[in-house]
C-alpha cells in the first residue's frame, strides 16, 4: 500500500462540484506536483488531504489508516504528522521566533535549537526577534516553511509555495523543498510554475474541471507522449 492513497474522492460546495472521482497515490520520499487551471480543485484537494475538510465521498488513507473517517480527536493526531504551507501564509502578531516555534509549543516540545536550525535552513538566521508581520512576502513564505519544517512532518503540503515571489526568493524556496524531501517525507505541491514542476517533481498529476486529466513523470507530461492540449492554460 502507498504511503498516501486517495480513492474516489468527491467534494462539492452547494451545487458546485469541485472534485470528482480523484484517485491518487504518493510514496515516502517523493515530490508530487499538482498542476491545472485556476479553479481545478488543487487547493481543495490539499485541504482534504490535510484533514481540514471532509470529502463527500471517497477515502484518504495515510500510512495504512483511513484517516478521512476518523473522529475529530484522532484526525488531529494524524494531522500532527503533516504540515501545510498556504499560498498566502498568515503570520501571528509576534516575533519570527514565536511564529516558527508555535507548532512545537502546542506539542509540548523543546524549541530553541530546532528554531535555530529551521531558520538557518530557510536563510533567516538572525531574524529571531524581528516582527514577522514587517517582513517581505518572500521572507514570510520562508517563515511559513520554517514553521512547517520544524515539525519534521512525514507529509508536507504546499499550495503555490513561490507564487508572486521574486526569482531569488523563489529559487531559495525551491532549494529548501528539494533538500527537505527524502526517504522520510513525502511532498505534494500545487503549482502554476511549470519550470518549478520540471525541476522538483518526481511525478505530476494534472487536474482539470475537478478531475484527473493526466498523470506521469514530468518528462512524459511535458512531452508529446502525454499532450496536455487545453490543460496547458493554467492562469
Amino acid at each position: 500500500m502507498a504511503f498516501l492513497e486517495i480513492k474516489g474522492l468527491n467534494k462539492s460546495y452547494g451545487q458546485a462540484k469541485i472534485l470528482e472521482e480523484i484517485d491518487l497515490t504518493v510514496e515516502k520520499g517523493e515530490i508530487m506536483a499538482l498542476i491545472g487551471p485556476t479553479g481545478s480543485g488543487k487547493t481543495t484537494l490539499l485541504r482534504l488531504i490535510d484533514l481540514l475538510e471532509q470529502p463527500d465521498e471517497g477515502s484518504v488513507v495515510f500510512d495504512g489508516v483511513l484517516v478521512s473517517a476518523l473522529p475529530e480527536k484522532e484526525r488531529q493526531k494524524a494531522r500532527r504528522r503533516m504540515a501545510m504551507v498556504f499560498q498566502k501564509p498568515v503570520m501571528f502578531k509576534a516575533s519570527v521566533r514565536e511564529n516558527v516555534s508555535y507548532g512545537l509549543k502546542i506539542r509540548g516540545k523543546s524549541e530553541e535549537e530546532k528554531v535555530r536550525d529551521a531558520l538557518e535552513a530557510v536563510g533567516l538566521l538572525g531574524y529571531e526577534t524581528r516582527d514577522a508581520n514587517t517582513l517581505s512576502g518572500g521572507e514570510m513564505q520562508r517563515i511559513a516553511l520554517a514553521r512547517a519544517l520544524i515539525l519534521e512532518p512525514e507529509l508536507l503540503l504546499l499550495d503555490e509555495p513561490t507564487a508572486n515571489l521574486d526569482p531569488k526568493s523563489a529559487a531559495s524556496i525551491d532549494q529548501i523543498i528539494r533538500d527537505f524531501s527524502g526517504q522520510k517525507t513525502a511532498v505534494i505541491m500545487a503549482t502554476h510554475n511549470m519550470q518549478q514542476c520540471k525541476r522538483l517533481a518526481n511525478r505530476v498529476t494534472v487536474l482539470k474541471g475537478g478531475r484527473v486529466a493526466g498523470r506521469g513523470r514530468p518528462e512524459d507530461i511535458f512531452s508529446q507522449k502525454m499532450p496536455l492540449s487545453s490543460c496547458t492554460s493554467f492562469d
